[in-house]
């Protein structure tokens, strides 16, 4: 890296183009699969100089842009184009059939962009979505930009002070809110981010998160432009869809850094058969990033043993901890070290094994407080994490109340100020961190402090029914009185035993943890609310469950429903129906499914395991009745 000093991103992109030239950075493979797209350094470069020549003829400098992009290249040539322009990007998850437009409507009353950036394939759709907005913006398509207008951009006029994005966060806990990342957090972190996983010239990223979520964004994309190496992503789908994808890439390209939320690595051993794992290879992979609340000294445990055969190595674990206030990685260890895991009496009564999170790199500071009197906690001891640092955010857009509670924190001393970040943890002698929890999300009964994700863990493990990674565990009140609340996630497949599946749960929580459930609820795989990178968003559980809005599964077969409804074609139009929320007698067996691309992939599951067919999912897609 031979750029020291670099006053925004621009100047990072601008440096690479120069230098690496012709060097691929970004493959997309469009099927999880096979390449699709490429980008070159200075490919990247002339399409972000073709979108900021675009913005700032239109008076863009300083402005909100909204992205809705589908996953692919064109993102992130949107992404820097902001930047190249002086504008601040917004990035936001694009508006599909099926899906709850709640949240960009939010997002658009609180950011108030201008305009909007997209593709042509998906202009339509975009255009009707945001035509409800109060003030919906001017969309763009940028792929109908013709390469000669990057002759018309100029250097915008930023520094380390200059808002670059708005990153909302993902609302696991409250209402998402603009996180304010400037040009000198993203450095920061960046900086911080190669630091900790070794990154160089020669690292290979493979990714498959979310480009609109800070994981996905900071972490897949632009640290791979910082450290010069090179990146290959798919889309979240081609992942779901079929986990396997992603350690094949990780095997073909020979990655050295991938990863992911704790959940990512218990599906691929759930849905990764021996069979497959035969033909890869992962002696490449390096650093297995896990950042999660928390991550679970089960799932490295099992990932290990599973793709021990095929090279994985146990040390290549990287467990880190950060969030979207802090732009994105706060801590996290040294690469090729064993996670470190201990029994903590201090995180639960009768003590659990906790997984560290490594300690912070140099520029930033860590502190465990008591969160009532500003104490700092004793060495051991829990207390809510605080940061302080170049990487933390410059607060909440548009929010000075929250921003001053939560990015204004003062220890008792007058230390400050420091960023409040809502989770439990503590610190080791060794300055070694481990995350217990959150502090909102405590759940306290008669008295006593129970953590959520270990009430989950457990009703998971204890039916084969239940999906992992599928429960919610709450507080609600109840005749005047907290009662615990479980939401668990019953396998399509296995409905049929949710009754058993919630005894279960009820009988192991009371042995285990020595609490009695109020009501244990069976739910629909898939319909637990989580956030985009895949954490359970309990707080909105909890206002589904009170408002009545779950979908709760009956202890009925669906072989046995479909049986029932006379006909294998009233038994898919009654799945349909139930898909798409709406009465079996309103869909003409001959018009065409409205399915988008999640929807498809859970009707073709659903198919497949009622019928006993195989499907391709283009079939879905492609307009079927």
């Amino acid at each position: 890296m031979t750029l020291s000093a670099p006053q925004s991103f621009v100047d990072v992109v601008r440096e690479r183009s120069g230098r690496l030239g012709e060097r691929r950075v970004f493959t997309f493979l469009a099927d999880g699969e096979e390449p699709a797209e490429h980008l070159t350094y200075s490919g990247l470069d002339l399409r972000a100089r073709a979108v900021g020549a675009e913005l700032q003829r239109r008076g863009a400098a300083g402005d909100r842009v909204l992205l809705l992009f589908p996953p692919g290249l064109d993102f992130v040539a949107a992404f820097l184009g902001c930047l190249y322009a002086g504008a601040v990007a917004v990035p936001a998850y694009p508006p599909s059939p099926g899906r709850g437009t709640g949240r960009l409507r939010g997002l658009l009353q609180d950011a108030r962009p201008r305009l909007a950036l997209t593709v042509s394939a998906a202009l339509d759709r975009v255009e009707r979505e945001l035509a409800e907005a109060a003030e919906p913006p001017v969309v763009h398509a940028i792929d109908a930009l013709p390469p000669e207008v990057a002759g018309d951009w100029r250097p915008p006029v930023v520094d380390p002070s200059t808002l670059a994005f708005l990153q909302y966060t993902s609302g696991s806990t409250s209402t998402p809110k603009g996180v304010r990342i400037t040009h000198g957090n993203l450095l920061a972190n960046e900086r911080a981010i190669q630091r900790a996983f070794g990154q160089s010239e020669e690292s290979v990223v493979v990714g498959w998160l979310p480009l609109y979520h800070d994981m996905g964004l900071i972490g897949n994309v632009l640290q791979p432009i910082w450290c010069g190496g090179s990146c290959v992503l798919m889309s979240p789908l081609a992942f779901l869809q079929k986990p396997s994808r992603w350690l094949a890439a990780v095997s073909r390209f020979r990655a050295t850094t991938s990863g992911g939320p704790d959940f990512a690595y218990a599906l691929c051993v759930r849905k990764v058969p021996p069979a497959e794992r035969a033909g890869l290879d992962l002696s490449s992979w390096r650093v297995a990033f896990n950042g999660a609340e928390p991550v679970r000294a089960a799932t490295l445990d099992a990932f290990a043993e599973a793709f021990a055969p095929s090279g994985f190595r146990r040390r290549a674990f990287y467990p880190c901890y950060g969030l979207a206030e802090a732009t994105l990685f706060v801590s996290g260890g040294d690469p090729d070290v064993q996670p470190v895991v201990r029994t903590v009496q201090e995180a639960g009564p009768e003590g659990r094994p906790l997984v560290g999170c490594g300690r912070v790199w140099p520029g930033e500071r860590l502190a465990i407080v008591e969160p009532e009197s500003g104490r700092l906690a004793p060495a051991g001891h829990e207390g809510e994490v605080w940061v302080a640092g170049p990487s933390v955010a410059d607060g909440y857009w548009n929010r000075p109340e929250e921003t001053e509670r939560t990015f204004g924190a003062r220890l008792e001393t007058g230390e400050g100020p420091f960023l409040r970040t809502g989770d439990l943890g503590l610190l080791d002698t060794a300055g070694e961190l481990f995350v217990t929890g959150r502090l909102k999300d405590l759940i306290v009964v008669r008295g006593r402090n129970l953590y959520p994700h270990d009430l989950e863990r457990t009703a998971e493990e204890s039916h084969q029914a239940l999906r992992p990674g599928g429960a919610a565990a709450f507080s609600a009140e109840m005749d005047g009185e907290e009662r615990l609340v479980v939401l668990v996630e019953v396998e399509r497949r296995q409905e049929a035993e949710a009754g058993e599946a919630a005894e279960a749960v009820r009988s192991v929580l009371a042995r285990e943890h020595e609490v009695t459930p109020w009501e244990v609820v069976p739910i629909r795989a898939g319909s637990l609310p989580k956030t985009s990178s895949g954490k359970v968003r309990r707080s909105a559980s909890r206002e589904e469950y009170l408002a009545g809005g779950l979908t709760r599964v009956a202890p009925v077969a669906v072989h046995a429903s479909a049986a029932a409804a006379g006909s294998r074609l009233e038994a898919v139009r009654g799945l349909a129906a139930r898909l798409l929320r709406v009465d079996p007698q309103s869909l003409d067996p001959e018009a065409d499914l409205p399915l988008d691309s999640l929807l498809a992939l859970e009707m073709k599951n659903r198919l497949e395991s009622d019928f006993g067919v195989q499907l391709p999912l283009s079939v879905l897609l492609d307009g079927v009745s």
